[in-house]
């Protein structure tokens, strides 16, 4: 791997980290605590997963140039890869695949702005 593609690599990792950090803030600010952050399952990994009373919110974040841009790299395969990681996660609930659940996106533009879109993936 090249300097220059470490660095650019380094530079996306740091982006997206402050990505999410950004998001959780706005979400516990709104009362809804961050319980997981980067859970890794089988099924994929989802990015953020607040509490909303006894169920859950799966927050995928996607930051790029502009909110379009950020909206336009969620593909069919990762959403499909997010329902498969939400399900391997509730499956450790007491109500299992009965717990509620809400799919949220944040897209975060190139100077931070967020923007949220709730219930965004229908499960």
């Amino acid at each position: 791997m090249t300097r220059a593609r470490q660095i650019k690599g380094a530079l996306a990792f740091r982006a997206g980290w402050a990505a999410e950090e950004s998001v959780a803030r706005l979400y516990e600010d709104a009362g809804l605590p961050i319980v997981a952050r980067r859970w890794r399952g089988k099924g994929g990994e989802m990015d953020l997963i607040a509490r909303n009373g006894a169920g859950f919110v799966f927050i995928e974040v996607k930051a790029s140039q502009s909110h379009d841009a950020a909206a336009y790299h969620l593909s069919p395969r990762q959403i499909t890869r997010l329902f498969a990681a939400a399900s391997e996660f509730v499956a450790q609930m007491p109500l299992g695949s009965m717990t509620e659940m809400r799919f949220d996106v944040a897209l975060v533009d190139a100077i931070g702005r967020v923007e949220i879109l709730e219930n965004a993936l229908a499960g």
